[in-house]
């Protein structure tokens, strides 16, 4: 019987022609949903009759989810991505479904656009670019990037091409993380505290995976804690950032400026306060989306399918004791 295949990863639309040949090659019904996601629970639970396995955006498979009815013949979600929080991992694999991702694809797109972001907002190129479409020559001033001080909070393989990044710019690199990376150290990150980071850092930079620790990591204490010249950029998880706290920070200038690439809730509310807080730069949570990135990851998103289909392991599973689960609903 051929695997019917539910794709809500937005990519797939764009860049995702070749995955999704390849998936007809090994026999595949792709079930394109009437938008794409992410989808909250109540959505995407009825989208789920009859799917063996889904290439998806970060949609929120719950435990509630994948015990479902909807969801007894689901064998494997293939993430589109890195980013695994809003899978329910544990349950996943009590109920013998295999989670797949795509690490270390992403590093270079993220952080080429993290230091982008990074510089924009330095040098107020978000401010002057309308001002010019509005018929207005106001130039403003900014902050120098180089030899300034970058914290990096995660010195994981996105946090180390940043490091790699700033260092073209002689920058002093400071990292936080719950393990000290020696890889990280070899680039030149010195390890510190999160206070000593917040202190010292002209640009903070995020790149730690949203985890019950690190959801609101950055709140009032800690952006008090940052000097008022400084910026904070995040291109990771947007429950990593306290958004009213935020808010608070950029209209009372307790910092300089931030730039956010993620959300809490994304799509963002049209009445969300960010829309209208000042020294602040927001993009539609795009930092991945290079074509060339976005066509690679989304092949290996479709060969995790592929490989499960034919009997074999995919080559990155978040939880490999899956395998062992005596209710593992793949034949492998």
């Amino acid at each position: 019987m051929p695997w019917n295949i539910l794709l809500t990863a937005r990519a797939i639309a764009d860049v995702g022609a070749a995955a999704s040949k390849l998936l007809e090659r090994a026999g595949c019904k792709l079930i394109h949903p009437p938008k794409r996601g992410p989808y909250p629970a109540a959505e995407l639970m009825p989208l789920l009759e009859g799917i063996d396995a889904v290439l998806c955006s970060p949609d929120k498979y719950t435990a509630e989810v994948l015990a479902s009815p909807e969801a007894r013949a689901l064998k494997l979600i293939s993430r589109w991505g890195v980013g695994y929080d809003s899978i329910d991992v544990p349950a996943a694999t009590a109920n013998g479904i295999i989670v797949a991702y795509v690490p270390g694809l992403l590093n270079n797109a993220v952080a080429d656009y993290a230091f982008a972001m990074l510089a924009a907002l330095a040098r107020r190129i978000h401010t002057g670019h309308p001002s010019m479409l509005a018929g207005k020559w106001t130039p403003a001033w900014g902050h120098d990037i180089a030899h300034k001080t970058l914290g990096i909070i995660g010195c994981g393989r996105i946090g180390q091409a940043m490091a790699r990044r700033a260092a073209g710019f002689d920058m002093q690199l400071l990292g936080y993380d719950v393990v000290r990376n020696p890889d990280a150290e070899k680039l030149g990150v010195r390890f510190v505290s999160l206070d000593e980071l917040l202190e010292q850092s002209d640009f903070v930079t995020l790149h730690a995976a949203l985890t019950p620790e690190t959801k609101n990591l950055i709140s009032t204490p800690q952006l008090k804690k940052m000097k008022r010249s400084a910026y904070l950029i995040n291109t990771a998880r947007g429950a990593m950032i306290d958004e009213a706290a935020l808010i608070q920070a950029l209209s009372e200038g307790w910092i300089a400026g931030a730039a956010l690439d993620a959300f809490t809730i994304e799509p963002m509310p049209d009445g969300h306060p960010f829309r209208t807080t000042p020294n602040l730069l927001l993009t539609p949570h795009q930092a991945s989306w290079t074509r060339e990135t976005g066509e690679k990851v989304s092949m290996a998103s479709a060969q995790a399918i592929v490989d499960v289909i034919e009997g074999r392991r995919p080559k990155n599973v978040v939880d490999q004791k899956v395998f062992d689960a005596p209710n593992l609903r793949a034949r492998l």
